[in-house]
């Protein structure tokens, strides 16, 4: 979750590493810190977001060309200056910044604590720096052998930067079930969480993979794994843009990435679609339309926004290609003992590539011999690096914690996967696939219908931002969008939401609606309108407040409604796609009204990389 920058070469390291952790900030905002060696080791940290850390440094020396910074999610220990990354050493000569999990810190500390070691934090991040420590002062190894003992020894995840006083030409960097990326400079390297902080300075870039350590001097770089190996780096090209990284003119992130979805869309479907021929191309899984023609299930496993858009797709897969589907929270799938064979095939989907609970999953079902799809849209990512194939959302760079275009760009090549398995299946006909890839083409243009004039949706949010709980409702395609509706406006301005299918509402649900709540349908046109319709009756006579997502057109809707906003017709299939944006609006909205920092929920993070 935490976001960590390092730098090493001729530049100043304190602007470059505190602007990389603005950067970062989307994965973790609960206290700064830096670390910079100029003859001593400095260390500023402070509770909060980075610009408190910046205030705080205002007066302080904070020269030197090698230093690491870091941006916290609390995980142990609560939110403080005093558990703020850096972490030192007892005799303050090394530091040590973390983001991950130590699963056996307490075993460690408890053994260090009996070795005389005196702790100023809550951490388990400090017990690490601890260890190291101990393991050179009882060995006499260098810090470079200390570091690789140490490592492993310990249980868990981990990327770390520790520096040393006593070596001040060299940062050490570790990666294990966390994402760490190395930028390649001339006599200078760059270290960081991904992409975003590195990319106006190189675009050459080494993605570390788990249980490699690296050894950084200015002019020089060494990789090795645990078992003290030499690894050859990979070293590749960014295709990020720096343009990506800023707001373009608007106030939120996330405003920014509700309007790019009509390019995001377009951007993810390019090259793959040929709606005149009825075919869909997927490179990704090309070499496995043998094993999808003789599929017998398919496992969804996901977190999130990402699950409810594996809902999505296991209504359009089931439809499309006829093979069942079962979609799993990841963060539950391996406590179940979950019955996976080599028969099976796994979507694993997320928007960083690096939610830990799904690579968990991804992890157990490799073992049974599951064949592995990954969705993602982070390049290079562990998921899309440990996946057998998959496809790449090419949604661009998401910095808004809440997902918004990840969301519909997952959708869209859920129903290209859907389709593909249908061509290959034969379960649709050319003519069935050419008229919903026709209408898929569509999607990006009636997208940007819906962002054309937001008025509406501006003077709903006006009216209820002051409502203490919302009631999401949807039947069949649009029952994920319920759910992904509610988790939007949780997020984003913390007001108690809930998803549920429309049908199962008189079934508990109905008995919280009263003239204070309001209720918001997902209603646009299809084949059980008329039982959507007699939901809201029922509402309307509970005198529960009625705001519904309509189809252009729909009049009795309308009248039955207080508030409706409107998204032009499509197939019902694929409504998901239009659907879920007026209630991406209304939540920012809200959120905005609500005066939320709805960039950078509270206690939320944007990359869930702990489990």
């Amino acid at each position: 979750m935490c976001g960590i920058v390092g730098y090493i070469g001729h530049r100043e390291a304190w602007p470059l590493i505190i602007k990389g952790l603005h950067r970062l900030e989307y994965r973790g905002y609960d206290s700064a810190g830096v670390a910079l060696l100029n003859g001593n080791l400095r260390i500023y940290k402070k509770a909060g977001k980075v610009s408190e850390l910046e205030n705080f440094a205002a007066d302080k020396d904070v020269s030197g060309h090698i230093g690491m910074g870091h941006t916290r999610w609390a995980t142990h220990g609560a939110p403080s200056d005093r558990n703020s990354h850096p972490h030192t050493s007892g005799d303050d000569r090394l530091s040590i910044i973390h983001n991950g999990i130590i699963e056996n810190y307490a075993t460690l500390k408890e053994e260090l604590i009996s070795e005389g070691h005196v702790f100023k934090s809550d951490t388990d991040t400090e017990v690490l720096i601890h260890l190291i420590e101990e393991i050179q002062k009882k060995t006499q190894l260098d810090l470079r052998e200390a570091v690789r003992v140490a490592l492993n020894e310990v249980v868990g995840a981990y990327a770390i930067v520790i520096m040393s006083k006593d070596e001040p030409d060299q940062l050490i960097a570790a990666r294990k079930g966390s994402p760490m990326v190395i930028g390649v400079g001339k006599d200078e390297y760059f270290i960081a969480s991904d992409a975003s902080p590195i990319i106006e300075y190189t675009k050459n870039v080494i993605y570390l993979n788990d249980n490699e350590i690296a050894y950084l001097k200015r002019d020089e770089l060494l990789i090795k794994n645990l078992d003290n190996v030499v690894k050859t780096p990979y070293v590749q090209e960014l295709e990020l843009k720096l343009e990506m990284l800023e707001k373009g003119g608007y106030d939120h992130f996330m405003l920014k990435e509700i309007y790019e979805q009509p390019r995001s869309i377009k951007d993810c479907m390019r090259g793959r679609i040929y709606p005149d021929e009825g075919l869909v191309q997927l490179g990704g899984i090309k070499e496995y339309a043998e094993k999808l023609k003789n599929i017998d299930r398919i496992i969804i496993v996901a977190c999130g926004t990402s699950w409810h858009a594996g809902l999505v797709g296991e209504y359009l897969i089931e439809e499309f290609a006829r093979v069942p589907v079962e979609v799993e929270y990841a963060s539950e799938f391996r406590y179940r003992n979950p019955i996976i064979t080599e028969k099976d095939i796994v979507i694993a989907i997320s928007q960083s590539g690096e939610t830990a609970d799904t690579m968990a999953a991804i992890e157990l079902a490799k073992e049974k011999g599951a064949t592995i799809f990954g969705i993602c849209n982070v390049v290079g990512s562990s998921i899309a690096r440990m996946s057998h194939a998959g496809a790449y959302t090419h949604a661009g760079p998401e910095i808004g914690v809440a997902s918004t275009k990840a969301f519909t760009a997952q959708l869209a090549v859920l129903t290209m996967i859907a389709l593909k398995i249908a061509q290959i299946k034969g379960t649709m006909s050319t003519e069935r696939i050419s008229h919903l890839l026709s209408e898929l083409e569509e999607i990006p243009g009636k997208v940007q219908q819906i962002l054309s004039d937001t008025t509406i949706i501006q003077n709903i949010a006006k009216q209820y931002s002051s409502a203490r709980d919302f009631l999401y409702l949807g039947r069949g395609y649009k029952f994920p969008v319920a759910l992904e509706g509610a988790l939007k406006l949780k997020e984003i301005s913390y007001i108690h939401a809930e998803g549920y299918p429309a049908a199962e509402m008189k079934h508990g649900p109905i008995a919280l609606v009263d003239e204070q709540l309001p209720v918001v349908f997902v209603a646009t046109n299809d084949s059980y309108h008329e039982k959507v319709i007699s939901n809201m009756q029922e509402i309307k006579a509970r005198k529960g407040k009625v705001i519904a997502v309509i189809s252009e057109g729909d009049e009795t809707a309308t009248t039955l409604s207080e508030s409706v906003m409107t998204v032009p017709v499509c197939d019902e299939m694929l409504a998901p796609l239009l659907t879920v944006v007026p209630l991406q609006l209304l939540a920012y909205y809200i959120g905005v009204e609500r005066g939320c920092d709805v960039d950078k929920p509270r206690n939320l993070a944007k990359s869930v990389t702990v489990e």
